[in-house]
């Protein structure tokens, strides 16, 4: 049977796709049900994936592993061309849609960092130094949550 072909490259099977990106089949199937990754099919009904589909599989590894939910994974790959590899500048248009709410989970996570040893503002007076940078509750009476955080 002649593979099918993207543009001139050969599409890759499930078990292709799941070897170059390190990513089970099962998550790629997954992945598919989910709305993220696009396959066809031959006329064997198998999944085929075009080429750029690894590239699509490693934003989305990266970006869960950066504390990203699917949703916004799912609307980020949404904005990509269909029908055609997105090119440097399609991912650098979703670069920037995404770079101020990267910037904030990155200053969030340095918070975290560097204060997780003492007080990360949640009121709850169990440290010591929270006693410091919270005398009586004062945090509490201002609402739920970790107060000095919340912008």
């Amino acid at each position: 049977m002649p593979q099918l072909e993207a543009a001139g490259h050969a599409l890759l099977t499930v078990g292709e796709l799941s070897a170059r990106s390190g990513v089970t089949i099962s998550a790629l199937h997954f992945y598919e049900r989910e709305g993220l990754l696009a396959s066809e099919r031959d006329d064997r009904n198998h999944r085929r994936y075009r080429r750029d589909a690894l590239r699509r599989v490693t934003f989305i590894r990266v970006a869960q592993r950066v504390g990203i939910p699917l949703a916004e994974i799912r609307d980020a790959l949404a904005s990509l061309p269909e029908g055609r590899t997105p090119t440097k500048a399609d991912w650098t248009r979703l670069s920037r849609r995404w770079r101020a709410a990267l910037d904030s989970r990155i200053a969030d996570l340095e918070h975290l960092r560097d204060d997780l040893d003492g007080c990360i503002g949640c009121g709850c007076l169990s440290l010591r130094t929270c006693r410091l940078r919270n005398p009586d509750d004062a945090l509490g009476a201002t609402g739920a949550g970790p107060r000095r955080w919340e912008g």
